[in-house]
């Protein structure tokens, strides 16, 4: 069988190349080539291994398709919606698959189980606003799934038991305010339950559905504690990722009756492990990975082991991600990816070695070499060893035009792998620097608690460090250096631009928050059991007001001296519009050059592609007046 084959069947790739473009040493990538998104995403094995389900499109809306490894002839679109996006499905058994679809974020909830055979489906609930959280292990137990609903609060998820012939949900257990999180255990029990008020979390236990839950352990904010599974066999032991007692995230594993760690497993001195590798059918931990490492892995299946090592040696210089797997770990959907490559999905038989094409992200770009990630480290002026990474532009590590590109969060980091945004960039002839100032996840907990109050401090200040490092070391021209962010990004670019517009020759905002204030009137139902770790991790703005008012760069707009381009979303959460018209409006009244570039539709992130390609083409053209 001939998947490739198979695929032009279902639908047709198209693959556009520039013969003029191909002729220079730069190939000069068109914008919307960049920014393509995959056709085929979610590839979900069906228990047996005989059949594989995937999102693709049908009349612009995203549908569930079936691919019938046995018989291709069978393969199918499975469900046929005009007007709703299937949003997350999974194999309930080797006929069944269940789905839900929304319009949109705000949407009522919509849940269906459809016989794969007969297309017959079967509505589970009735269209409600609410949020749904699957409790895993996700497996049918007389007739019904465990998921957690906010149907009664918007802000607490209760345990519900949904019935698979349609009957009315049931509440399980009432949230009494404060669970975060329902584990349950292969024979469907909910045995563990994780509470917060968001300055301690508490992990609570029962052995039996008829015991109460009794509080185990209790964890500061800044300690990390995430169950991930159960160890076959047991009903109290399970495997952890923790951060309790040492500085790195490990795995560990851990009775959940006592609060006691039994042993370390695997961690990594370097950085923290990712948290992933658990198989719920075999409940054993069959690998984990570090992001110190460009995700490779220690792999201690001896099945993933095998199938990971022949695919490393076909695949040297990228990294394989478990997608998927069968029962009998003989079918494994993997992907396959790096720094240079978009990536790509393949199904690969561990017995027949059969190794086929499911999907390739982006076929646009498949053969432009682009330039890898290189790792860099410098000291700040503390002398806190900073991590970042510089991906430079074709033939040129000296002297050039530098994009200091911040990452969002600060809760998160920059890391290794495929950056559509980065290669345009460096494309572009600018060489792209992402700091990993503290704060910055992946590191430890010392490094990440490190950031906490600094929003406006010590966390500008690794970025400042990381740019003189960058002009010290002959790499950045002083005189073209630009700041450009999202979200958090984009509040470290307007920071620079009012606080430091000296070092930077402009400065690129895309939902920046430039008023703190607001950030915090914004956060959702769902998400203000945080709040007072945001304190923690921000400052409180009612008792810290004079802080937040010194470091919301809307208060400081007259400081402001060089060229801004600002995005903003209409239906962005956490960035008003109303602050960024206010701040706009003072640097244009400053005289301060300054683009504003506004969708009402659009979020945070812009997802429209049209949009998406008109972002980028502002971001050309400001940049090209700016820094060549």
């Amino acid at each position: 069988m001939n998947l490739r084959i198979l695929f032009s069947v279902l639908s047709c790739l198209l693959v556009l190349v520039s013969c003029e473009e191909k002729q220079s040493n730069q190939k000069i990538v068109p914008i919307e080539d960049f920014f393509v998104k995959p056709e085929r995403t979610s590839f979900k094995l069906s228990p047996d291994g005989s059949k594989i389900a995937y999102l693709g499109e049908h009349d612009h809306c995203k549908n569930i398709f079936i691919l019938d490894l046995q018989e291709p002839d069978s393969s199918k679109q499975l469900t046929y919606q005009v007007n709703l996006n299937v949003q997350h499905f999974f194999w309930l058994d080797e006929q069944r698959i269940i789905f839900s679809n929304t319009q949109s974020s705000a949407d009522s909830l919509r849940l269906f189980h459809i016989d794969i055979k007969t297309e017959k489906r079967q509505a589970l609930l009735k269209p409600e606003k609410a949020k749904l959280r699957w409790v895993g292990p996700i497996k049918a137990h007389n007739g019904s799934l465990l998921v957690g609903m906010n149907s009664r609060d918007s802000s607490l998820f209760d345990l519900y038991r949904v019935f698979l012939d349609g009957r009315p949900k049931e509440l399980v257990a009432k949230n009494p305010g404060n669970v975060m999180n329902w584990i349950g255990s292969p024979d469907g029990v909910v045995r563990i339950a994780l509470t917060s008020d968001s300055v301690q979390e508490t992990l609570l236990y029962r052995r039996t559905e008829r015991d109460p839950f009794k509080e185990v352990m209790v964890n500061d904010f800044e300690t990390l504690f995430y169950p991930i599974g159960f160890v076959k066999g047991s009903t109290d032991h399970i495997y952890a990722f923790s951060n309790r007692n040492r500085d790195r995230m490990a795995l560990v594993e851990f009775d959940a009756s006592t609060g006691q760690e039994l042993r370390n497993i695997h961690e990594n001195k370097r950085g923290d492990l990712s948290i992933e590798g658990y198989s719920h059918n075999l409940q054993e931990m069959v690998y984990v990975s570090s992001f110190a490492d460009k995700y490779q892995k220690e792999v201690f299946n001896a099945s993933y082991r095998e199938v990971y090592q022949e695919l490393k040696k076909k695949f040297k210089d990228s990294e394989i991600s478990f997608l998927d797997v069968d029962k009998q770990q003989e079918g494994f959907v993997v992907r396959v990816f790096s720094d240079i490559h978009a990536g790509e999905t393949y199904y690969y038989n561990r017995r027949t070695k059969v190794l086929d094409l499911l999907n390739e992200e982006n076929p646009k770009l498949k053969n432009i070499p682009f330039n890898p990630m290189e790792e860099v480290e410098f000291l700040s002026r503390d002398n806190k060893n900073i991590h970042a990474y510089i991906t430079y532009p074709k033939g040129q590590k000296k002297n050039i035009p530098v994009v200091v590109l911040v990452h969002d969060g600060p809760n998160r980091r920059a890391e290794w792998g495929f950056d559509p945004e980065v290669q345009f960039l460096a494309n572009r002839g600018y060489a792209v620097f992402q700091v990993n100032y503290r704060g910055s996840i992946g590191y430890g907990k010392d490094f990440w608690s490190a950031g906490f109050k600094e929003w406006g401090g010590k966390i500008q200040s690794d970025i400042t460090d990381g740019v003189a490092w960058l002009i010290h070391q002959g790499i950045a021209d002083k005189n073209r250096i630009a700041i450009m962010g999202t979200g958090f990004g984009g509040y470290s670019a307007l920071y620079a631009a009012a606080f430091n517009p000296s070092l930077y020759k402009c400065a690129i905002s895309s939902s920046g928050y430039s008023n703190l204030f607001t950030y915090f009137r914004e956060i959702p139902p769902h998400l203000k059991h945080y709040v007072q770790l945001f304190y923690r991790i921000i400052g409180n703005p009612e008792s810290e007001s004079e802080l937040f008012q010194s470091i919301s760069p809307i208060f400081h707009a007259d400081k402001v001296r060089i060229p801004v381009l600002f995005f903003q979303g209409g239906l962005d959460k956490y960035s008003s519009v109303t602050d960024a018209n206010q701040f706009v409006g003072k640097l244009k009244g400053n005289g301060i050059p300054v683009r504003y570039f506004f969708k009402k539709d659009e979020g945070k992130r812009f997802k429209n592609e049209e949009n998406i390609v008109e972002y980028y083409m502002e971001i050309e053209n400001f940049l090209g007046e700016y820094l060549k």
